[in-house]
């Protein structure tokens, strides 16, 4: 053991900490109870971060809230999931229920959810998702002020990031992932599988494109050529989180919570799990090196991923990544490569490296696609021989799924992720029927509380159903734009922003006029900052310094210096990347305006903006077309209070992933291809890793339907590209004059889930 590792294994333990244990069904609540965890948190049916194909029913959410009362623990509701505008009323109604069944806590991610339950809910406790990427003390200050109770912080955080928040937090409890799966990109910040095909991550919905192989590119940059399959690798595969020897360190802190991961994992999981920790946490200190090897080997045999500490030693972990290994979740039995029939079913053949019996849950992984398909396991044969099991060396025949195939030159992994029979089963005395007659009458109690809720909050969206179609305009692809900006403004009637991070392009001629510039705050602007003021002069007032969504703990006191310094030399314009950083312009007159990492969904979160000072912002970048207009006819159909001016994100290609991770088999400023032959270019920007699309998505030839629908303003993002052609290209986008082949236009032709 290291000494690092003794020194945290020894610390002095002064609190009492909950252990948090992750439940998706009612199986697995029962085995994180029997395991020892003092409270549990479940997702809310419809808009949590971890959506199952069964996800649990109110009825029983409120027999489990009941049972753990009972017995003097604690259960909590994760509704952290982003809302659309269409769904609050039937968010409303949900809010109005759990508050009814006195969940314990709400763990939310969105804003506009934080303005409804303060000012509809008040009875509901709040605490705030690790989603919001709270990775500083001012996000957890600026969360307390918004009415949390409990922050979940980043994973991403160090021991000593912890240590140094947990100093500054005041009131506020925190909470802190202590085990199960980690992401490649910060929560909150992941685009990468709603890119791919409107899968939302921030909506439960991802579909884990970091556990795919991706091919390296050759040299020369974006413009080189990729490699073939031979050179895959699984480059942003991330090992899970364990954090046993952290625990007395955390428990020294003050930290209310340790948190497992784990809603969609199997109740041997749970159970093994909670059981682990529970362990260390009531070990004592003269005894607490024995408990941890004994705890950690019953983690091992919980049938996870390979583990590493995470963050908590080092903000860049050599062991995050196991890139030849898929990351998949369970124990390896083998490989095969071809299946065939047998009668009516068909079979595969491999053989197998752990025990394999009827009624195991497996996972086929397939290779190089990386699709994953599940199913239990109903037959097995050993030369020809059914039985009930197959033993270690043994080569088996096993049945899979109808309609099963392996595509052409692939290959299949063979993953046992649940043992048969394993983990609690019934309701176990759970008064499921007598909950559901009182919910119907509660239900009955609130709905006209309810009823006038939504009249307040909701906007009709029967003139806006199927938006872009029937009610507005299309716009025509053959229609030309003039080159100059005034043209264009006058056709279009929409301002529009230029974000680039070359002075030159600021300084010199260009082939068009923006409205206003959009600066990032990075070291190589900053340092320019006086020859940027004298070389435009008056029309410094154009200029807008965008802050990034992530400022670490130790960035906090220049980033404040740095503002300070723009302030007195004249810049009034700010954009924010993380909703907490309102707090570094207090007292300050400035003008606000916000990201499109702010995840803007709904006319709430909106409202929420406005609250705290916010003048402008731009909508979420994930929205498809009809979920984009409804959120903005709700903004328009309530007048009243403070107003926010909207904007889009209409060029540019938008960070897929930021991580701090910046692993050795990283090629950096070179294109990889997905499994699928999309590429992507991953760039170290600002101390992070971040994965860019290939080619810039584009909504400008949608600018005049985008402007009826009520934005007012279009962020242009050339950042990396200051090229002539570049330039002269982006200007006939802007005339659209058709000299150019179509972009992506992420989700907005498609549909976000």
């Amino acid at each position: 053991m290291s000494s690092l590792v003794s020194r945290v294994v020894k610390a002095k333990q002064m609190s009492d900490i909950e252990l948090l244990a992750p439940v998706g069904t009612i199986e697995t609540f029962h085995a994180a109870l029997d395991g020892g965890a003092d409270a549990i948190y479940v997702g809310a049916p419809g808009f949590n971060a971890r959506n199952p194909a069964k996800p649990l029913q109110l009825d029983e959410i409120g027999a489990m809230t009941q049972h753990c009362h009972g017995l003097g623990k604690k259960l909590y509701v994760a509704a952290n999931s982003v809302i659309f505008e269409r769904e609050l009323g039937d968010v409303i109604e949900k809010l109005s229920l759990f508050q009814e069944l006195q969940v314990d806590a709400l763990i939310v991610q969105d804003l506009g959810l934080l303005q409804l339950v303060r000012k509809y809910f008040p009875k509901l406790a709040l605490h705030g998702s690790t989603l919001m990427t709270v990775h500083n003390s001012d996000g957890v200050r600026f969360l307390g002020e918004r009415g949390c109770e409990r922050v979940v912080v980043a994973r991403e955080l160090t021991l000593k990031e912890i240590e140094t928040i947990a100093g500054k937090r005041g009131d506020v409890e925190l909470e802190v992932f202590i085990h199960g799966a980690m992401c490649f990109s910060f929560s909150g910040l992941c685009l990468f599988s709603s890119y791919l095909g409107g899968k939302s991550s921030l909506r439960g919905r991802c579909v884990q494109p970091c556990r795919r192989a991706y091919s390296s590119g050759a040299k020369g940059g974006a413009k080189g050529k990729t490699k073939g399959s031979e050179s895959s690798r699984y480059l942003f595969s991330m090992n899970d989180l364990t954090g046993l020897a952290v625990v007395p360190a955390l428990k020294d802190l003050g930290i209310s919570s340790l948190k497992i991961e784990g809603r969609l994992r199997s109740a041997h999981y749970v159970q093994s799990i909670v059981e682990a920790y529970r362990m260390v946490i009531d070990a004592d200190n003269d005894n607490i090196e024995q408990v941890l090897v004994k705890a950690e080997a019953m983690a091992e045999q919980a049938m996870g991923r390979k583990t590493s500490s995470g963050y908590f030693f080092t903000p860049q972990p050599l062991e995050a990544i196991t890139p030849y290994h898929s990351g998949n979740m369970g124990t390896h039995l083998g490989r095969f490569s071809a299946v065939k029939k047998a009668g009516d079913d068909l079979i595969c053949r491999f053989v197998v490296k752990s025990p394999i019996g009827v009624g195991d849950r497996l996972r086929l992984h397939i290779e190089p696609g990386g699709e994953r398909i599940a199913f239990r396991l109903n037959s097995i044969f050993v030369t020809g021989e059914k039985r009930d099991a197959g033993q270690v060396g043994e080569k088996v025949s096993i049945g899979l799924p109808q309609g099963f195939e392996v595509p052409d030159g692939g290959r299949v992994e063979v993953y046992k992720v649940d043992g048969a029979n394993s983990g609690a089963t019934g309701t176990k005395g759970l008064p499921l029927k007598r909950v559901a007659e009182e919910l119907k009458e509660k239900r009955r109690l609130v709905q006209q509380y309810v009823n006038l809720v939504k009249d307040e909050v909701c906007a009709d969206m029967s003139d806006v159903e199927g938006a872009g179609e029937s009610k507005l305009p299309s716009h025509p692809a053959s229609q030309a734009y003039h080159s100059s900006h005034r043209k264009i403004r006058k056709k279009v009637g929409i301002e529009w922003w230029l974000k680039t991070d070359s002075v030159k392009l600021v300084l010199g001629t260009l082939p068009y006029s923006p409205d206003r510039f959009l600066l990032p705050f990075e070291k190589q602007l900053l340092s320019q900052v006086s020859q940027i003021k004298k070389g435009l002069g008056s029309r410094s007032r154009m200029v807008t310094w965008a802050l990034p969504p992530l400022v670490m703990e130790n960035d906090l006191g220049r980033m404040r210096k740095q503002i300070n310094l723009l302030i007195r030399t004249g810049f009034r314009s700010f954009q924010i990347g993380h909703v907490s950083q309102v707090l570094l312009f207090k007292g300050e007159k400035v003008h606000l305006f916000a990201d499109y990492t702010l995840n803007i969904n709904n006319s709430q979160a909106v409202r929420e903006l406005a609250a705290i000072g916010v003048e402008q912002t731009q909508v979420g970048i994930e929205l498809d077309k009809q979920t984009l207009h409804q959120l903005l006819n709700g903004v328009a159909s309530r007048g009243g209070g403070k107003k926010v001016t909207l904007g889009a994100y209409v060029y540019g290609a938008p960070a897929l992933y930021t991580s701090r991770i910046a692993a050795k088999h990283f090629q950096y400023e070179q294109l990889i291809q997905s499994p699928k032959k999309e590429l992507y270019l991953i760039r170290k920007k600002e101390g992070y890793t971040q994965t860019f699309p290939e080619k810039p998505l584009s909504l400008l030839p949608y600018l005049p339907e985008l402007k009826e629908a009520g934005i007012r303003y279009a962020v242009v993002d050339i950042c990396g590209q200051d090229s002539k052609r570049g330039l002269e290209e982006l200007a006939d986008r802007l005339a659209n004059n058709g000299r150019y082949s179509k972009l992506p236009t992420f989700n907005y032709l498609g549909v976000l889930e």
